[in-house]
């Protein structure tokens, strides 16, 4: 699934991943391929990645939204 992690100044990752675990406003939640569609308000925590080649990745954000549809998603953050 393709992920965009984008912020008002730049996007800080693009790109297929195997996981992403993002905290959500009301707790973390964990996306797989094939997730059910959904919006989310973020709340302050750390999104954490699988990338293709299963290495891990993690970005510390303040809050945000985020959407996943159709294998896709975006998450719009602010740090």
């Amino acid at each position: 699934m393709y992920l965009e992690i984008i912020t008002p100044e730049e996007t800080l990752f693009n790109g297929e991943v195997n996981y992403v675990k993002i905290p959500g406003s009301e707790g973390s939640f964990g996306v797989l391929r094939n997730h059910a569609p959904l919006i989310s308000s973020l709340g302050e925590g750390i999104i954490k990645i699988k990338d293709e080649n299963n290495e891990e990745r993690e970005f510390e954000i303040k809050g945000g939204v985020t959407e996943v549809l159709k294998n896709n998603i975006v998450i719009l953050a602010k740090f």
